[in-house]
């Protein structure tokens, strides 16, 4: 006897039962219809541009509207177009063989692929808008319906958001929900047909166990401590400034941002150095500075401060780069780039994501000293690798696993439109983007259908079976 597992009644359940049936009423999604819902959250997001970003600047506390802007509007516009644009190559049925003897005979298959339904789709603080709707881009392509749940850390977003799409969308196409980790834990444990979750792994774990009541499929981006792989064969002062650009944009509160950097211990002080001049180029001032973000709330600011004194107090080497901000810059919460050098394996910010403005700095003797370290812990979301060795290159690509890589620069690959981004391991299961994205929200559908001649019963295929059919049988037992 099966328990059933019935959804609490909330403002979710709700909109999700709304939505479901309006997806079992409305049959067939065609392209025009997927074409046009993609189109309207592309308007949508173009019409409210700055009222989102001047939301995202204020839950931040000061984040420069031109980053929001860059990452989080023109990022998720390039996903919905993309995902517009191509969605007629992705939609038609797929010829696949048929069983043979039988395809002799006329029988065909083909996989089609089908909406799911209705996805839910729960963001994170730190890019408020684009992990909400680049992953709809690729729902909204393979014609399901969707709710979103921001982050109540980003709570104006939030509320920007839910109006914006409740101008564009009726709530049974689209739709928003909105609260703190209440609402959040009763999201997560309806019966979607799908649900998207980016965030950490240790949430992530929840997310998945609550999912499991109902065997909901899932998509899940989280983090890890994402590598630099600095060869002995690259430009010291291009990976240096690479490194600083990618740590520098939201002050390193990305879950793509380089976390851990390997060095040859021969390079590391030159490494050090460079890193020192290029984020001073960046942000020659810190305190009062736009472009600097500041860490998002006080809790945050005090983690990753206490992640930086931990490794200080064992001994670990902390270098500067920027100035250390006032009193007045302490309290924006704007904070300059710490570079810990070779921490302690058990301190803490050798064991956590930094997600914020530090970065760890370790040495090597052999590159692959570093990689076997590497493959010995968590798989990371993303692997960054410099130098200009073809055949080292090769090697670490082959002998790592990582949700993605960016070669000879950093946070690059989740802007690849038409390929899949996603994790692997602790750092995520699924992707979303371009065609995988497609397939991701989509179920694949085998079809078979019979010829117009049926052999079975001539050829002894059928009870009760003939000495002759099991010698055919076993002669087809081949290596």
């Amino acid at each position: 006897m099966t328990t059933s597992l019935a959804p609490c009644s909330t403002p979710t359940a709700a909109l999700l039962a709304a939505q479901q049936a309006a997806f079992r009423a409305e049959g067939p999604v065609s392209a025009a219809t997927r074409q046009a819902r993609l189109q309207r959250a592309i308007d949508m997001l173009v019409q409210h541009c700055d009222a989102l970003c001047q939301a995202m600047g204020e839950d931040f506390g000061g984040r420069a509207a031109v980053f929001s802007m860059m990452n989080d509007v023109a990022g998720s516009l390039g996903s919905l177009k993309h995902a517009r644009d191509h969605l007629t190559e992705w939609m038609p049925d797929q010829p696949r063989p048929s069983v043979s003897p039988f395809d002799n005979f006329g029988a065909t298959a083909w996989v089609k692929y089908q909406p799911k339904g209705v996805v839910g789709i729960i963001g994170t603080w730190n890019a408020p808008v684009f992990t909400l709707l680049s992953p709809l881009a690729s729902v909204l392509a393979a014609g399901n319906r969707a709710v979103l749940k921001p982050s109540e850390i980003a709570p104006r977003t939030a509320e920007a958001l839910a109006r914006a799409v409740a101008e564009f969308f009726a709530p049974e196409e689209l739709a928003v929900v909105t609260g703190g980790p209440d609402v959040a834990a009763d999201f997560s444990r309806q019966p979607w047909n799908h649900l998207v979750f980016t965030g950490s792994t240790a949430v992530g774990k929840r997310i998945m166990q609550a999912a499991a009541e109902h065997l909901v499929p899932v998509t899940l981006e989280l983090g890890g401590k994402s590598p630099v792989l600095v060869g002995q064969s690259a430009d010291i002062a291009n990976a240096a400034e690479r490194i600083a650009v990618g740590k520098g944009l939201n002050s390193g509160q990305l879950c793509v941002a380089p976390d851990t950097v390997w060095v040859h211990e021969a390079q590391a002080d030159a490494l050090i150095e460079a890193l020192q001049s290029a984020y001073a180029g960046l942000f020659p001032t810190i305190a009062g500075n736009p472009d600097v973000t500041p860490v998002v709330n006080a809790q945050h600011f005090a983690r990753v401060e206490s992640y930086v004194a931990d490794a200080g107090a064992r001994g670990a080497r902390v270098v500067m780069a920027g100035d250390w901000p006032s009193a007045e810059g302490a309290a924006q919460r704007r904070m300059p780039l710490r570079i810990v050098v070779n921490p302690p394996a058990d301190s803490e910010i050798a064991q956590h994501e930094i997600f914020g403005p530090a970065l760890v700095l370790r040495t090597y003797r052999a590159l692959s000293d570093a990689v076997a370290e590497l493959n010995a812990g968590e798989r990371p979301l993303a692997l960054y690798y410099f130098g200009s060795d073809a055949a080292e290159q090769q090697w670490v690509l082959d002998h790592t696993l990582s949700g993605g890589v960016s070669v000879n620069d950093v946070v690059m690959h989740p802007a690849l439109h038409d390929a899949p981004f996603g994790g692997v391991g602790a750092s995520g299961m699924g992707h979303y983007h371009g065609h995988e994205g497609f397939l991701e929200f989509s179920h694949a559908r085998s079809i078979y259908s019979a010829g117009s001649h049926d052999p079975r019963r001539e050829w002894g295929m059928l009870p009760p079976y003939t000495e002759q059919f099991a010698q055919m049988v076993r002669g087809a037992i081949t290596p």
